[in-house]
């Protein structure tokens, strides 16, 4: 309900009337703004002054939105692991994705280097799979910069794996563009193959799995990613 540029033009009062009202959203959703105004310590101008800042025209407003707020997070409902997992066996593995994997793990294997990229759980895994791939002998190394100095040798006949569950993630694609202009060969790991990311690739491997959100946290399962992450490196092992 609030976004950052909102909270960012906050004064302190505002500041301390949003802090209260994160913490007892339930209780304020059915106060008079004279209540909130006791309880928080502020003048009811000032609730009315936030409420504009927030997009409402009133108290009266604004309590809806908050009432809206509170009821659609609470339809919330996380899927089981089984679903998710079945759901990408069901859709992915009778596709053409065992083929690609091999595509990807034939142009891995002619390469001297791989190097990982990925933000939050994607970077956690992008993490994992350097460390995988390293492993079974091919070297590997994920960065999280995309400022970090790249020598020369490591970005000559090298492979970038770039994993993203949207394709859309802004900072991803500015060191997805960096290691493309440098020359790297890109293979994406993608939720779908429509996205940004997956467009701008060599070479895609998407797993279609629906995203799930959790509040403002994409909770969609990245079993798909560590399925493909092993399994191509496997395959890599395996051409040696």
């Amino acid at each position: 309900m609030f976004t950052h540029e909102m909270i960012a033009s906050f004064n302190e009062l505002e500041t301390s009337l949003y802090n209260y009202i994160s913490q007892n959203s339930e209780k304020v959703a059915y106060m008079r703004i004279r209540e909130l105004a006791d309880h928080t310590h502020v003048s009811t101008a000032t609730i009315l002054r936030f409420c504009r800042k927030v997009g409402c025209e009133g108290f009266s407003e604004f309590k809806i939105k908050l009432k809206m707020s509170l009821e659609e997070q609470k339809k919330t409902v996380i899927k089981s692991p089984q679903h998710s997992i079945t759901e990408f066996f069901e859709r992915t593995l009778k596709g053409d994705l065992e083929q690609t994997m091999d595509e990807a793990a034939a142009v891995i294997s002619k390469a001297d280097s791989v190097i990982f990229i990925g933000i939050g759980s994607s970077g956690i895994l992008a993490e994992y799979g350097a460390r995988y791939f390293s492993s079974i002998g091919k070297f590997s190394l994920y960065i999280k910069d995309p400022h970090f100095p790249i020598h020369a040798n490591f970005r000559e006949n090298s492979v970038t794996i770039v994993l993203s569950v949207s394709g859309e993630n802004p900072f991803t694609v500015t060191q997805l563009n960096q290691l493309k202009q440098e020359g790297s060969t890109v293979i994406s790991i993608t939720n779908n193959k429509l996205s940004t990311i997956a467009k701008i690739s060599d070479l895609n491997l998407s797993y279609y799995v629906t995203e799930e959100w959790y509040q403002d946290a994409n909770i969609t399962t990245q079993v798909p990613v560590v399925y493909i992450l092993e399994s191509v490196a496997r395959k890599i092992s395996s051409n040696h």
